[in-house]
């Protein structure tokens, strides 16, 4: 049975096959280069990258891809063109491994994200105080 206990993404991306790994170490570094301030932790057996103590992107390898875990309705709205090459579902975006990583794209949805993160904490923070 695979490992699911992970401690960190260093350990999530070590116990992926050589190949696996470094596609996941190029979808890592372009979230890490387009929000620098996240903090990196693992969630639901999966690296995740946290705003404001929310989650704001998630990624994980599968068998033939990855998925990036960050498709809300204004993402999908925002990246139609670009995520028309991709399959989109439920909150998620599918990349074929035997495709290659598209750094940028990854770089703008995890800006996008943030900025969806960073808007819901200041409509919190707004938002009148229930007694």
């Amino acid at each position: 049975m695979a490992k699911t206990d992970f401690k960190s993404v260093d350990e999530y991306i070590a116990s992926q096959p050589r190949a696996v790994r470094d596609v996941l170490k190029r979808v890592r570094s372009a979230i890490r280069k387009a929000v620098p301030g996240a903090e990196e932790v693992i969630s639901y057996k999966i690296p995740t990258y946290k705003l404001h103590g929310g989650p704001m992107l998630s990624f994980a390898a599968w068998r033939q891809h990855y998925s990036l875990y960050a498709a809300t309705d204004q993402v999908v709205a925002a990246f139609k063109d670009d995520l028309a090459l991709y399959e989109v579902s439920k909150g998620t975006i599918r990349c074929p491994f035997s495709e290659p990583v598209p750094m940028k794209l990854i770089e703008r949805i995890a800006k996008f994200r943030a900025m969806e993160v960073a808007e819901r904490e200041k409509a919190k923070a707004a938002a009148p105080k229930k007694r």
